[in-house]
């Protein structure tokens, strides 16, 4: 599955941070600048269900 991620560096690393915890990660695409929002980011993230319960 591909999760697009938008907001604030510190939005999108807490957001990842959790992602990880209930999914594996399999790839992080570079940072984006939002178009018409200055200080915001977004990155496509690549995921797996987590073999965890």
């Amino acid at each position: 599955m591909r999760i697009r991620l938008d907001g604030t560096r510190a939005e999108i690393v807490d957001a990842l941070f959790r992602l990880r915890l209930n999914f594996t990660v399999s790839g992080v695409s570079r940072a984006y600048p939002d178009r018409g929002k200055p200080r915001h980011w977004r990155i496509y993230v690549d995921t797996t269900p987590s073999e965890r319960r």
